[in-house]
């Protein structure tokens, strides 16, 4: 308050808005000149303008009589420029530097903010500027005088080759026709759209356009002119009732937005109509119907329960289920949106430009798949509907999500609430759900019996068991099958603990066969009796890592201790120390665990209960025990390795973020002894969904892997 009292208002003047010349005054902007001279006391010679790049050139004259002329320099500059011989295409007539031209440039391309004031009789009139162009001087004449040289210097040589040419007598008709040169005539290719294009935005062909506008020459009226009177008049406002001043009157709130407009940028990002982000205040004043839509359209995948939660409490649940039912179709209980209303006709793919009439029948398939079961392989429906990879996945990410090592499962749970509170919806739309199993099997060629069908009287979701859950089945019948060999393997255990103490120390070799069994060892150091389960030995149950029950359908328990011997001391204490050597080194052979298992005992105290004695095929239990996989590398047949040096273990999970590349690293090397590191990389990206830097690349293949001579081994198993 004191700050105003003490800077009062001392007069108020009205402002007035002109546009008489709103789209037409320019601004131009001079170079320094002395104080005592204006530009209007300096006659203008000539004046032209080019409208569409708004490039003015003036030509103003020079005071040859100021005493700061230099006369020598300005003939001096005259007769590099036109010579010593005068003509009408002379730049200067009076062979003297007597004019000088001048060459505009836009100082900005947006002038809204500016405008030119005039104050008379205590009111201020602005009139918007259209442009401002600042003036510097054109040197354009010493181009030209550079070009009179070069001029002159041809001329000069080409006297000079024909007096030559003269004095040796080089005038024979014979000697003219040999300077007769071959001409090759080229014809140019038809210009594509996209050379013509590039052609177009070149900077060459944008000069070239600029050089062709014609300029318009002016008429220069001097300050005191009656004529600059006359147009000056236009810069006070002209209507005196106050009309043409409206956009004056403003309240606060719309002059002050007139003063900071919003940028053009921040309008353009603006949303016209609902789109990803909806607005619910504008969705809901439109429709039902389309409502419904543009939701479906943006989730792509919705429970019933949801999808009433956005519409509000007071609308009708059969008039939504009657709209659902045109945009949408019913899988395990949820809607997903029809295909026609994601690719419309007449639309394309943005992966393959596959027409949309084939994208709908692909999904189609893929929707069809997951009403028969909660998991879908990405290869099979590529290989069924023929497409390329990318809209096969764009399919998959509207209603599933990946899972590593099994596949696409349907992103939401099994809605069993809305199937039993609407079996009349349910039975329609498995009616439709027929009609186009029907089109596809006629449209693919699928086999009906290899089609997957809904067993009689199942009530809940179908296709709910997983491949984990029939794995874990399959360990299940293999441990049941086990227990009594497991307990007679024990108690033939704890007699020798009883009857004897074994003197030496060290792992026992006890070569696992082929086939499977166990060759019965002769002797006192007998521990394990031959493997004669049904399913055979631990050997032909493992295979690559994985449970032999995917494969040739035998029983595994890969990854599981045997039920009679987990729970000992002694086999604690060596699955500790597995576990803690294979979270160092994610892989080994069985020598090297061997020899590192030999340097833990060289290091524990006496008496300790590992000194008991560990045989081989007790290691090996212990380390699939402790969730580690035998990797069969198909090694090569004339490799120098031992028996134990192939039989490789590696950690499967840890619990880190490298399991799924370690996993994908693995699998690669059951098939491949040695491979190279981009095969590595393109496979890892492949099936881990994601493009992978290369500190991860490095961090597994450091993990798990050596390189030898340009190729990648798992560790162990380089033979140098």
């Amino acid at each position: 308050m004191a700050n105003e009292e003490d800077d009062p208002v001392i007069q108020e003047i009205d402002v007035y808005l002109a546009k008489s010349l709103a789209e037409k005054l320019y601004l131009f902007q001079y170079p320094v000149r002395p104080v005592s001279m204006t530009y209007d006391d300096i006659p203008h010679l000539s004046a032209r303008i080019k409208p569409k790049q708004q490039k003015v050139e003036l030509e103003m004259a020079i005071d040859t009589l100021n005493p700061n002329y230099c006369r020598s320099k300005g003939e001096q500059i005259a007769l590099n420029v036109d010579g010593a011989c005068a003509d009408e295409t002379s730049t200067y007539s009076s062979k003297l530097m007597d004019k000088q031209t001048f060459c505009s440039s836009q100082t900005t391309s947006n002038t809204s903010r500016y405008a030119a004031a005039l104050y008379r009789q205590g009111e201020l009139h602005l009139t918007p500027l259209h442009g401002i162009l600042q003036l510097r001087p054109s040197f354009s004449y010493l181009d030209k005088a550079d070009a009179k040289h070069r001029e002159r210097e041809a001329a000069n040589e080409e006297a000079a080759s024909k007096a030559f040419s003269f004095a040796a007598g080089d005038s024979s008709q014979d000697e003219a026709e040999e300077d007769v040169k071959q001409i090759t005539v080229r014809f140019s290719r038809p210009e594509s759209e996209q050379a013509r294009q590039r052609r177009v935005q070149s900077y060459e062909f944008l000069q070239k356009k600029h050089a062709e506008e014609p300029w318009v020459h002016l008429h220069y009226y001097g300050l005191r002119d009656s004529r600059s009177e006359h147009e000056r008049q236009y810069l006070l406002c002209q209507g005196s009732s106050g009309v043409e001043n409206t956009e004056l009157v403003k309240s606060p709130s719309e002059y002050l937005m007139m003063l900071m407009p919003p940028s053009q940028e921040e309008e353009k990002e603006k949303p016209v109509a609902p789109s990803n982000v909806l607005s619910m205040a504008q969705l809901r004043t439109l429709p039902l119907a389309d409502q419904i839509k543009i939701l479906m359209k943006n989730v792509k995948v919705m429970p019933f329960a949801n999808l009433m939660s956005l519409l509000g409490p007071s609308i009708d649940s059969v008039a939504v289920l009657r709209g659902i039912q045109k945009v949408a179709m019913l899988v395990q209980g949820n809607w997903v949106v029809k295909s026609d209303i994601l690719y419309p006709k007449d639309s394309s793919s943005p992966h393959s430009g596959v027409p949309a009439e084939v994208l709908c029948r692909g999904r189609d398939f893929v929707m069809w798949k997951f009403t028969q079961s909660r998991w879908v392989v990405r290869k099979e429906v590529a290989a069924v509907t023929k497409l390329c990879a990318e809209d096969v996945k764009d399919f998959l990410e509207h209603m599933a999500v990946v899972r590593i090592n099994k596949g696409w499962e349907f992103i939401l749970p099994y809605d069993g609430e809305f199937i039993k509170k609407h079996p009349d919806v349910v039975q329609r739309q498995h009616m439709l759900w027929t009609g186009i199993q029907a089109k596809l099997e006629k449209v693919y060629n699928l086999v009906k019996e290899t089609m997957p069908k809904k067993p009689d009287g199942q009530s809940g979701p179908v296709g709910q068991v997983s491949g984990d859950q029939r794995v874990q089945v399959a360990k299940r019948q293999a441990q049941q099958n086990h227990a009594l060999l497991e307990r007679e393997l024990q108690r033939r255990k704890e007699q020798l603990r009883a009857s004897s103490v074994l003197p030496a120390v060290r792992i026992k070799e006890e070569p696992m066969s082929e086939d499977g069994e166990e060759e019965e060892e002769q002797g006192a150091e007998d521990e394990q009796p031959m493997d004669t389960s049904p399913g055979g030995g631990l050997h032909s149950r493992l295979a690559n890592g994985l449970p032999a029950a995917r494969g040739a359908g035998g029983d595994s328990f890969n990854g599981h201790p045997p039920s009679g011997s987990a729970g000992t001391p002694v086999a604690r204490e060596l699955k500790a120390f597995v576990e803690a050597t294979f979270q160092r080194q994610f892989v080994l052979t069985l020598s090297e665990l061997k020899r590192l298992f030999n340097l833990h005992l060289a290091s524990l105290p006496p008496g300790h209960m590992l000194f008991s004695g560990i045989s081989d095929r007790m290691l090996q239990e212990t380390v699939l025990a402790a969730g580690c996989k035998q990797i069969l590398v198909p090694f090569p047949p004339q490799t120098a390795a031992s028996p134990d040096e192939q039989k490789v273990f590696a950690l499967w999970e840890s619990g880190d973020m490298s399991d799924q590349h370690r996993q994908v690293l693995l699998e690669i090397f059951s098939k491949n002894y040695r491979v190279r590191r981009n095969m590595i990389q393109s496979r890892l990206t492949q099936e881990c969904g994601e493009d992978l830097s290369k500190q991860e690349v490095d961090k597994v293949l450091k993990d798990c892997c050596v390189s030898y001579g340009g190729m990648w081994y798992l560790k162990g198993t380089v033979q140098s």
